[in-house]
Order: C-alpha cells, then sequence, then structure tokens
C-alpha cells in the first residue's frame, strides 16, 4: 500500500470523526445516556424536593425525569464555602430547573455548564467606574447566571421553594428563566422567537411591564414581584416564576402575558395532560 493511498485512508478517518464529533457524538451520548434506568431514589428525591412534579401525568413525568437525568450527567456542581452537595441537592435543582423545558428542546439548555450552590444568601463585591470615579459596594444575592453558562444559587432560597409549590418565589425557576434569555446573545426579557410570536411577546411584554412600573410609581399595589420592573430581564424571570408557582393569579391579571408564556413554555401549568414533549 503506498504512502499516498495511506495518508487518503487516514484524512479519510480523520474528516470522518470530526464530523460525527461535531455533528452526531452529543445526539449518540444522550441516546446512550438515557438507556440507562432512571434510580428509584432519584425519582424519591423528585417526589419530596419538586411539588409539581407529583401532579405531572405519566408522559409528562417520564419527560421530566429524561431532562434530569441528562442534566445531571452533563452539568457540573460545586459547593460553596464548604458546602456539600448531595443528590438532594443536585436533583432539588435539576428538577426545577428542566420544569422550563418540560415540554420544550432540551438543547435550550446546551449552554449551561456549571451550577455552583451556597448554602445561604452570599456577597458579592461590585467595583464600578465613572470616568475618574471608582466606586466599590456590596450586594447580599441569593442567585445570578451569566452568559458564560454559570448559574450561582443559594441553597436556603431553593429548599424554600422545594417546600412551596404556591410560593411568589422560585430562584431556582428564575436563575435559569436567565438562561433561556441568553440564548440569542443577551438577557434582554424576550428568549429567541421569530413571526407572529416575537410580535405577540414584545407587544404583550412591553405593555405589561409598563403596566407595573406605573402602577409601582404611583404606589399602587402591584400584581407582580416589585423586583419584576427592575428591568426587562428580571420581568422575564419574575414572570416566569409566577407562571410555575401562581398561575391562576397569572392569568387572572394578566392573560394576555399568561397566553405569551403558554406559547413559549408550550405547557399550561392550569392543564398539565394537554402538553406535549418536544425531543
Amino acid at each position: 500500500m503506498s504512502a499516498a493511498l495511506i495518508f487518503a485512508i487516514f484524512a479519510v478517518a480523520l474528516i470522518a470523526a470530526a464530523v460525527f464529533f461535531l455533528f452526531f457524538y452529543r445526539t449518540w451520548r444522550r441516546e446512550w445516556e438515557l438507556k440507562e434506568p432512571f434510580p428509584k431514589i432519584w425519582r424519591r428525591h423528585l417526589k419530596s424536593q419538586v411539588p409539581l412534579y407529583r401532579k405531572l401525568p405519566g408522559h409528562l413525568k417520564q419527560a421530566l425525569e429524561q431532562r434530569v437525568q441528562l442534566f445531571l450527567a452533563e452539568k457540573e456542581f460545586y459547593g460553596c464555602d464548604g458546602f456539600e452537595v448531595d443528590d438532594t441537592v443536585k436533583l432539588t435543582i435539576a428538577g426545577h430547573a428542566c420544569l422550563l423545558i418540560l415540554a420544550r428542546s432540551y438543547s435550550d439548555f446546551d449552554e449551561v455548564r456549571s451550577i455552583l450552590v451556597y448554602p445561604d444568601a452570599y456577597h458579592v463585591r461590585n467595583i464600578e467606574s465613572d470616568g475618574m470615579v471608582v466606586s466599590e459596594s456590596n450586594e447580599i444575592r441569593a442567585g445570578e447566571a451569566s452568559s458564560r453558562g454559570q448559574v450561582v444559587l443559594a441553597w436556603k432560597e431553593c429548599e424554600q421553594a422545594a417546600g412551596n409549590l404556591h410560593s411568589s418565589h422560585n430562584v431556582i425557576l428564575h436563575e435559569f428563566a436567565h438562561q433561556l434569555d441568553y440564548l440569542d446573545g443577551t438577557a434582554d426579557g424576550a428568549p429567541p422567537l421569530s413571526g407572529e410570536q416575537a410580535r405577540h411577546w414584545q407587544h404583550t411584554m412591553t405593555e405589561a411591564y409598563q403596566d407595573l412600573r406605573h402602577s409601582l410609581g404611583h404606589h399602587h399595589k402591584p400584581w407582580l414581584d416589585p423586583y419584576g420592573a427592575t428591568e426587562p430581564a428580571e420581568f422575564f424571570a419574575v414572570l416566569t416564576e409566577a407562571f410555575f408557582q401562581q398561575p391562576d393569579h397569572l392569568k387572572k391579571e394578566q392573560p394576555e402575558v399568561y397566553k405569551a408564556l403558554l406559547g413559549y413554555y408550550r405547557l399550561d401549568p392550569m392543564n398539565l395532560p394537554e402538553a406535549s414533549v418536544e425531543p
């Protein structure tokens, strides 16, 4: 066999391997991962830590389990300030996070790489520069998300979400909603949409956002957590919490907003059996 032929065979094999890795490996790996049975102990954790899981019909329970299984296989968890990340912590976070993509493609979380967990609310030092003036401040946070695929959570806040299905706050849903918002490159309160859905979202959310800010400006009791008035990105994250935690209240107060979120998340928390699942 000539050297030229050996080189050609090697080059073809190398190209084939590269094509497989770039376009097919992730799908193959996930199919292989899902061949493993979902551990019974994990199912018990979901039942105790993700209240909505208990209300899901069979096909949606299975869909959530599959997403959780892939989430735990692909994402790295890190404990901070001496916090120990065990299966309860992982399944609580994964279970709530994957509710957001229960009827969407799992690929929406492809860019999420790591989850950092603090035992409680944590301090963050901010340094801001305005020309010649540099200011420093400390903030206390319960969670944050970044465009680099990192989510930071305070476990105490996560536990509160796990214990109350109808709480107005769920830090896990909130921070992972930001990750969905980042899918088009920036957190601006509008995840990737197109066509009529994008137009309806823009009109509906802009009007609702201004309505919330107007209510607060006139010292009226708002229909949503006031934190949603901070900026459009926080509005979307707070709305996501309300959509999954208090859907009846959200639908009553803002039916068009509820309709827009229903179209995006592709399920109705008030009528879960009707949801279909995207691969």
